[in-house]
């Protein structure tokens, strides 16, 4: 019998939590390990691990056969392009000090896509093979630019079987043609919603005016379209968070069932007034502290909470296949899924990476809708977009869950071979997968309702958290 390698990291119970490449895992003690390390492994050991996935007595055969089908599973090939985020416009009516794109004023010229953009984002669009498209509008503040809205949806929807918009706009100024655009079947409004009215003041809207404003159409967004169509997304400070509960009353009042709390991030006009580049350590601890919080509510709540990104993770944990998130995959192959057109009609492979092209640290463009994809610059990046080999990740029990965000690693520390546990992604993710175990060996019945929830189980069954002894 062959045992396949594993991994393995202590856990604050004074286990120790092993996993192998395929993603399965169990707890053992210190007798084990060395045990495996010394190849001295019991006729009880050899058991637990070829019932359980960790073994094989040859190549080709059915438990060989098995792993690397879960091995396989796990890692991330790209689609047909079928996702485009499109933003017509820089412009925008709020001026936040966390703005990660560097928007500029409502009156400024010049940052706008004109006729001849427009036209050619739509042969390009009319030339992509897909018959499902996803159509995110960014800025700025999209709401600015509904003529181009509107001009967009009624092309794709004559040329693709079936259409899904997303409009990310702030919900400061909303015209009744803009209402009656969200109102439409399959049009989804994400906006932001810094955690109670004080902090979204002091974040965004500045002023008392404005704050009722926004609140106001927020109230009009939730009657009208219903909390279903929306996502609300709050940005926090970590080094002065607002209090948990604080979040998760306001939400709750809006009948919002998903949170997706995101610190401020190291992009545009917020790495000059945030301290953002080195903030995991006081965001993780407020971010544990935040699920322990939707633990405790979740225990009575009618309609319990989840945090999108950390049930995310814990669903990449239990079953493969979770890779809709395009920051958490593996390998993290850029620039062909999805893509952005900028407001100068110039092609990213992500977000992220026209913001750091925007603040002029690199250059990550990868052509124009004039002239065409041009992906040689982003394929060098993408050789190096997997944690497979990577000597850092090769010895982590969480390298089956995690992935790499290469464009955020250029962003904070302008290279990508910096040590990955001296990095924010890494130190973040471990933190998070640290929590998901922590969870998963959980005895408390209200942890186990959570995690429930979050896994989409009628229960949360003891099996997954295994224990060799």
């Amino acid at each position: 019998m062959q045992i396949v390698p594993l991994k393995f990291r202590p856990t604050d119970d004074g286990a120790l939590l092993f996993a192998d490449d395929a993603g399965g895992y169990f707890k053992a003690d210190q007798d084990f390990l060395e045990r495996y390390v010394d190849d001295s492994l019991t006729q009880s050991d050899h058991r637990f691990l070829d019932v359980n996935g960790h073994a094989f007595d040859g190549v080709g055969d059915l438990a060989y056969s098995g792993f690397e089908y879960r091995f396989a599973s796990r890692l991330y090939s790209p689609a047909e392009l079928d996702y485009v985020i499109l933003v017509p416009t820089l412009r925008c009516n709020l001026s936040c000090g966390y703005c990660q794109v560097s928007r500029v004023n409502e009156t400024t010229p010049g940052f706008d896509w004109n006729g001849e953009t427009l036209q050619a984002v739509l042969r390009f669009l009319g030339g992509l093979s897909t018959k499902r498209i996803k159509i995110e509008f960014q800025g700025g503040e999209p709401l600015l630019r509904l003529d181009v809205i509107r001009q967009v949806q009624a092309f794709c929807r004559s040329k693709f079987d079936h259409c899904e918009f997303v409009i990310c706009t702030n919900l400061q100024e909303v015209s009744p043609e803009a209402w009656a655009v969200l109102e439409e079947p399959h049009v989804f409004t994400s906006t932001s919603l810094d955690a109670d009215r004080a902090t979204h003041q002091a974040q965004r809207t500045k002023n008392a005016q404005k704050t009722s404003s926004f609140f106001d159409n927020l109230d009009a967004a939730v009657n009208r379209l219903g909390p279903d169509k929306i996502s609300a997304l709050p940005t926090i400070n970590p080094t002065n968070p607002p209090p948990a509960t604080a979040v998760i009353e306001t939400f709750v009042s809006y009948g919002i069932r998903s949170i997706y709390l995101r610190p401020v991030n190291y992009q545009g006009f917020a790495r000059k007034r945030f301290d953002a580049r080195s903030s995991a350590s006081s965001w993780n601890r407020y971010h544990s502290s935040f699920i322990d919080a939707l633990i405790d509510f979740n225990w009575d709540a009618d309609a319990p909470l989840e945090e999108y990104y950390f049930t995310h993770c814990l669903r990449r944990v239990l079953r493969s296949g979770h890779n809709h998130h395009a920051d958490l995959r593996n390998p993290n192959i850029i620039g062909y899924s999805y893509v952005v057109i900028d407001h100068d009609g110039k092609f990213y492979p992500t977000d992220e990476a026209r913001m750091v092209s925007r603040v002029g640290q690199f250059d990550l463009s990868m052509g124009d809708v004039f002239s065409g994809i041009d992906r040689d610059k982003i394929d060098m990046l993408n050789a190096e977009a997997l944690n497979n080999f990577h000597p850092d990740c090769v010895h982590c029990p969480y390298q089956a869950f995690c992935g790499v965000d290469l464009v955020d690693d250029l962003s904070r520390y302008g290279r990508i071979d910096l040590p990955k546990h001296l990095t924010d992604f890494c130190q973040r993710h471990t933190y998070i997968f640290d929590k998901i175990f922590s969870l998963i060996y959980s005895e408390d019945p209200k942890v186990g309702k959570s995690l429930a929830i979050w896994s989409r189980a009628p229960r949360f069954d003891s099996s997954f958290a295994k224990v060799h002894r």
